[in-house]
């Protein structure tokens, strides 16, 4: 945790975390918030945001923590290729999803650790997909909530064969909500809702757009499911689970979503709508008594594992570690997959993001020129 000065002296050692660290008490900006502060009762933290550009240079027994972003020229980037780091440590979702990671391939290199935010699924699938080679600098960290923020909303379920169901997010293509309509389409007396941004139109499905959790209303309404469902093809372990276990929700998701192998966590097939249905015909007809064994157990889980306190405790382990393996074997042919898909994918290619980075300021100055000639010119000048 300290490191020797040039007279001799011991100082504090400085991370430079580089993660977004807002108020908000969702992520990803509750992640570097909580982390931050848990470490600055051992280091002087130094924040930063991902989107930032510029480098950082760093003085002896400096470390270098966060998520690289996939435009280039930002600063996790540029400054995990600077020499003089004592440690550089990667931290960022992992979901095996070429379309969404693979432009980590040309920055892991530059790392020690890759502290993989992700859930067992995809760990247990690492040896078989295109960042096998990524395993030995990998270390899987579990996403974590603050209780308080999430307090114990569902007191009683609904009465079999009257249970809802409701999926909390987005509709990006990871989050495969045709599936979903697929579903509730083949479910036509189970009430299914969706609650976020962007809600495309679902046969069987109610928008009910944003919500706000902190107010009475929003909570009343989340109190009248009983099932979170998140059926995602290519998710780390998406944090509405954790909140779900926390309002006393049970999650059922695809393993895709992260989650498997976890009795108090329902898990259905991926893109096998008559599995799906079945299993949960069987949650509409479950005992009380299964639900709320279920709903006990995730609550012991979110005690015991999702905690803030044991994320930050993992993280600090690596900052004062000495471990840097090499990286598996990666033949040309997988290495230029990875670039392809990178350059190619909607998510994280950097020619989409720097064009639509040039597009907003286009559209910027042109309001600005629209306003200027809207106030009125008088001899080739604006008026005052």
């Amino acid at each position: 945790m300290t490191n020797p000065s040039t007279d001799g002296t011991r100082r504090i050692r400085t991370v430079h975390l580089v993660y977004p660290h807002g108020t908000s008490t969702s992520n990803p900006d509750a992640i570097g918030r909580n982390l931050g502060e848990r470490l600055e009762h051992n280091y002087r933290v130094v924040y930063h945001d991902w989107w930032e550009r510029g480098v950082i240079r760093p003085e002896p027994g400096d470390v270098l923590l966060g998520h690289p972003h996939p435009a280039p020229g930002t600063i996790f980037r540029r400054s995990a290729r600077e020499r003089g780091w004592s440690r550089v440590l990667m931290l960022a979702p992992y979901n095996g999803d070429p379309a969404q990671v693979a432009f980590a391939d040309s920055i892991v290199r530059h790392c020690d650790i890759f502290l993989a935010i992700s859930g067992p699924f995809w760990f247990s699938v690492l040896g078989k997909s295109a960042f096998s080679h990524w395993a030995p600098k990998m270390v899987r960290l579990d996403l974590a909530v603050d209780r308080a923020d999430y307090p114990p909303l569902k007191i009683a379920f609904n009465p079999p064969g009257k249970r809802r169901f409701v999926y909390i997010g987005h509709a990006g293509r990871m989050k495969n909500t045709r599936y979903l309509g697929e579903i509730a389409r083949r479910l036509p007396d189970t009430e299914f809702a969706w609650i976020g941004p962007h809600v495309r139109a679902l046969i069987g499905v109610s928008a009910l757009g944003r919500l706000d959790f902190s107010g009475d209303s929003g909570r009343d309404i989340l109190a009248s499911f009983d099932f979170l469902i998140t059926v995602g093809r290519a998710d780390a372990n998406p944090t509405t689970i954790l909140e779900a276990m926390a309002w006393g929700l049970i999650p059922v998701c695809t393993p895709q979503s992260g989650y498997q192998g976890i009795s108090s966590i329902v898990n259905v097939p991926l893109d096998d709508a008559d599995g799906a249905v079945a299993i949960i015909l069987g949650l509409q007809t479950a005992p009380d008594a299964d639900l709320g064994r279920a709903q006990r157990a995730n609550w012991q889980a979110l005690d015991d594992l999702y905690t803030w306190d044991r994320f930050a405790s993992q993280v600090a382990a690596h900052i004062d570690s000495q471990d840097s393996p090499r990286l598996g074997r990666e033949g040309v042919q997988r290495r230029l997959q990875l670039a392809w898909a990178a350059l190619s994918s909607y998510h994280t290619s950097p020619i989409r993001y720097w064009s639509a980075r040039g597009r907003a300021r286009l559209r910027a100055v042109m309001h600005g020129v629209r306003t200027a000639v809207g106030s009125g010119t008088e001899g080739g000048r604006t008026s005052r």
